[in-house]
């Protein structure tokens, strides 16, 4: 997986080491060649690629990714992908809960 977000170093270190699973679904990922929907994929919470920080990028599946988009995260939560999944606002990774909890 390329880091073509502008993420540092440091930030992309951090991120690997903290998000081991998808944040949103909990899937472990796996190569592309595997399975290119459960593969990493980088994402900003909040859609704003100027947002460069510990609390914005996560490390999600490609599905998941891809189901949410540019939606906002509380939107994204109460779509059909999330609840066929049992997507929950409280199984989902401490780093989303805490978005959630600041209002997204």
């Amino acid at each position: 997986m390329a880091n073509n977000w502008n993420i540092p170093a440091w930030l992309e270190a951090e991120v690997r080491a903290r998000d081991k699973t998808c944040v949103y679904c909990g899937i472990e990922f796996t190569p592309a060649k595997v399975s290119y929907k459960s593969a990493a994929s980088w994402e900003h919470i909040v859609n704003d690629a100027t947002i460069v920080t510990r609390e914005n990028i996560i490390l999600c599946c490609r599905g998941c990714n891809a189901s949410k988009g540019p939606k906002r995260l509380s939107v994204w939560l109460q779509s059909k992908y999330r609840t066929e999944r049992g997507i929950t606002s409280a199984s989902v990774s401490p780093i989303v809960q805490q978005v959630i909890a600041n209002g997204q």
